[in-house]
């Protein structure tokens, strides 16, 4: 049986260690599952997911959050963020307001608007990821939940050794 599909995965042999044929499956799942949410979200919403990813941080701090911490928490520069924000600002969706806190800096918000906006289409990724995982039962899920949480944790802790 061949693959209709060239995915991370057709690279694994069978002679391969387990763990990169595991690996390159894990891989191969989050693309497929990606790929779909970014084509859903351009066919029903006409936006990218790094605008809704944006837009999914500041849903989470209603008081804004500043430019370089939207960049942290979305793991990309800060030029990438502000041609995100200058975007949606410009459809009514974000909106930058003086930092309380530090005169010279400004916090980014979702509007009403960017709430409404968001709300629809959380409430529609929600469902897509849903779907996406229906083969698997809720033991499975958990099962797998563990699993990933103890990979992540050991992972992280060889970052010290890898120097």
């Amino acid at each position: 049986m061949g693959r209709t599909s060239t995915d991370a995965e057709t690279r694994a042999a069978g002679d391969d260690h387990a763990a990169i044929r595991l690996w390159l499956r894990m891989l191969a799942t989050s693309r497929l599952i990606e790929t779909r949410t970014r084509r859903l979200l351009q066919e029903r919403y006409g936006t990218t997911l790094p605008r809704f990813d944006l837009m999914a941080q500041l849903e989470r701090v209603p008081a804004g959050l500043k430019m370089n911490e939207l960049s942290k928490r979305m793991m990309v520069t800060g030029g990438n963020v502000t041609g995100i924000t200058d975007g949606l600002a410009l459809e009514g969706l974000v909106e930058r307001v003086d930092d309380p806190d530090d005169r010279r800096a400004w916090l980014v918000r979702l509007t009403p608007a960017g709430r409404r906006a968001f709300a629809r289409m959380a409430r529609e990724h929600e469902r897509w990821v849903v779907e996406a995982f229906d083969a698997l039962g809720m033991r499975e899920m958990s099962m797998m939940a563990g699993c990933l949480a103890r990979l992540k944790t050991h992972v992280r802790s060889l970052e010290g050794r890898d120097s």
